[in-house]
């Protein structure tokens, strides 16, 4: 197991080295299929290259065209088989934290909730690939109070770190009247403003957490992304009317995520590289919204 997890990485690196390449590849094919468009002459550092780089272009169809980059490859069967996701927390974990981790083992459809007990991450990760989870969730908290959410998706990777903020339970709430019931079919997601290539990144990223929902569900989960914070909202709604009447219910658990590092590995690897990182000086750009508009 150990062997194959590290030929896969070495694979996946070979891959992603590949890029750059790729990239330069299909620049210089765009500019030959602009010159000729436009009738112009061929740009003089390619006209070495123009009979190799026209027999490519004529070869090309729609799934061919566009390169494909490391991002593809990390979610290329993601749409094959439901995701399977494993819910842990930090070391001996107070109670609020052990509950909201509860609570996101029912808002992930096909999620298993495990003790951590005094496993450590490599040997969590280790295993969840043995036995075919898709992502790992790690739950975070300071003095009682979840403040972060590790997301990371297998085998190889990215690994995404999110602040917690705001977080109410359906544990908290006293008005129980009010919280609809916890449905446990397959939700319709709803991203909002994720318009940046961070943002469809990220996007990308959560929405893979969640499987295909048949179209008369009646659980919806949102995340609307605001001046980078990123709202969750939990809801399920019904028909007492008829089709033109709606009656949308909570049902929680509801916080805000602030996206702070995004890696290209495993949660265990820390030699993997890092995609995206926040950095100080960030928080001074008062117009600079990462995520989207």
């Amino acid at each position: 197991m150990l062997r194959r997890n590290i030929r896969m990485r070495r694979e996946y690196l070979y891959r992603k080295n590949l890029e750059g390449k790729e990239r330069q590849l299909y620049e210089n094919k765009r500019k030959i299929n602009k010159a000729l468009e436009e009738g112009k002459p061929i740009p003089t550092e390619l006209r070495n290259e123009e009979p190799e780089l026209r027999r490519q272009i004529d070869l090309e169809d729609v799934n061919t065209e566009m390169p494909r980059s490391h991002i593809d490859d990390e979610y290329a069967n993601a749409n094959q088989r439901d995701p399977k996701i494993l819910i842990t927390t930090s070391r001996s974990p107070s109670a609020p934290l052990t509950q909201f981790a509860k609570e996101l083992k029912i808002v992930f459809p096909n999620a298993q909730r495990m003790n951590r007990g005094g496993q450590v991450i490599s040997e969590i990760i280790e295993t969840c690939r043995a036995h075919d989870f898709s992502d790992v969730v790690l739950v975070h908290e300071h003095r009682g109070v979840p403040d972060g959410i590790i997301i990371c998706h297998l085998p190889l990777g990215p690994t995404a770190y999110f602040g917690l903020h705001n977080v109410v339970t359906r544990h908290d709430i006293k008005d129980k009247k009010s919280v609809g019931t916890m449905s446990e079919a397959y939700p319709h997601i709803i991203l909002d403003n994720f318009s940046s290539k961070l943002g469809e990144r990220t996007a990308n990223i959560l929405k893979h957490l969640f499987p295909v929902p048949k179209p008369d569900s009646k659980r919806i989960i949102t995340l609307s992304n605001q001046s980078d914070y990123i709202s969750f909202r939990h809801h399920v709604y019904d028909k007492p009317g008829g089709p033109k009447s709606i009656e949308l219910k909570e049902v929680g658990p509801r916080f805000e995520l602030r996206l702070y590092q995004i890696k290209l590995g495993t949660v265990d690897q820390s030699e993997a590289p890092t995609e995206f990182v926040i950095r100080p000086y960030m928080n001074t750009a008062k117009k600079q919204k990462i995520l989207g508009d």
